[in-house]
């Protein structure tokens, strides 16, 4: 167990420093990431038809404050979501073979993966908390006031759900890649599918009921809408918990899912390249 821990502890290590070697560049690469926000707030507005002459309309329940509420929310449940390259980085060490040195030595390459990918998350914080905060500190107005004290350890409850299951997701579709060595194709399918599922881009709520019937079953939501919706007080105490008892499900379930197909991956493995 302490052998266990000391291994983590030297990936999670070895993977900030090597962030922070082009820090410079993953600095610069994360302001730009805060550069749609005024893109949206315009668009959101000419959606809604805001005009200081105008009274403020609504559209399935959310005003245009409420609206740029829920988009900022959901850009920060994002940015805990996110794994860009994740699945693709799987594909190609499975491809060229440089999964190898994951067989052969005393280290777990979903653990690997794993803390490799906090690393990327710390560093990444590190760098956009300043911006996070001068956006939410313009942007204060769109806000009508601090939800209660449940509701606000809910949401930051709801933040690391968020990293696991977008996580497990993706290194999941990255393991498909023991059966088929391209992958790309169904990336693509995924990013497409996510960004719908997920509430980035419109609030799942806003979708018809036919559709929103099972979507809401689905472990996508939890990466951006759920987080996002907490903060608005969409939800109970009640629903809240059990909300929050139903993604740790999806959690387990995804966890054992990526756990079963590694297993069956390697064995299956044939070692090409590298």
């Amino acid at each position: 167990m302490i052998a266990r821990l000391r291994i983590n502890w030297v990936i999670l290590r070895t993977c900030i420093e090597e962030r922070l070697v082009y820090r410079a560049d993953f600095a610069f690469a994360t302001l730009v990431r805060f550069l749609p926000i005024v893109t949206q707030i315009f668009l959101w507005g000419a959606i809604f038809a805001v005009h200081s002459d105008q009274p403020k309309q609504k559209l399935n329940g959310y005003s245009y404050d409420d609206m740029i509420a829920y988009f900022l929310l959901a850009m920060v449940a994002r940015a805990f979501s996110s794994m860009p390259g994740l699945a693709t980085g799987v594909a190609r060490d499975v491809r060229e073979g440089t999964i190898k040195k994951f067989l052969i030595q005393p280290v777990d390459f979903l653990g690997y993966l794993f803390w490799h990918r906090v690393a990327h998350k710390l560093v990444y914080y590190i760098v956009a908390v300043g911006p996070f905060a001068l956006v939410f500190f313009l942007c204060r107005d769109y806000f009508s006031g601090w939800p209660d004290g449940f509701t606000i350890v809910g949401f930051l409850i709801s933040l690391p759900i968020a990293f696991l299951i977008g996580f497990l997701i993706e290194s999941m579709i990255g393991l498909v890649s023991f059966w088929f060595l391209e992958v790309s194709s169904l990336i693509f399918v995924y990013m497409m599918l996510n960004y719908f599922l997920s509430g980035h881009m419109i609030p799942l709520d806003w979708l018809p009921a036919p559709v929103n019937a099972w979507v809401i079953y689905l472990p996508f939501k939890y990466l951006a809408y759920f987080p996002a919706s907490i903060m608005l007080g969409h939800y109970t105490h009640a629903q809240l918990i059990n909300e929050l008892l139903i993604a740790g499900g999806w959690i387990l379930i995804l966890a054992v899912a990526n756990r079963v197909m590694f297993i069956r991956g390697v064995r299956r493995y044939g070692a090409f390249g590298g």
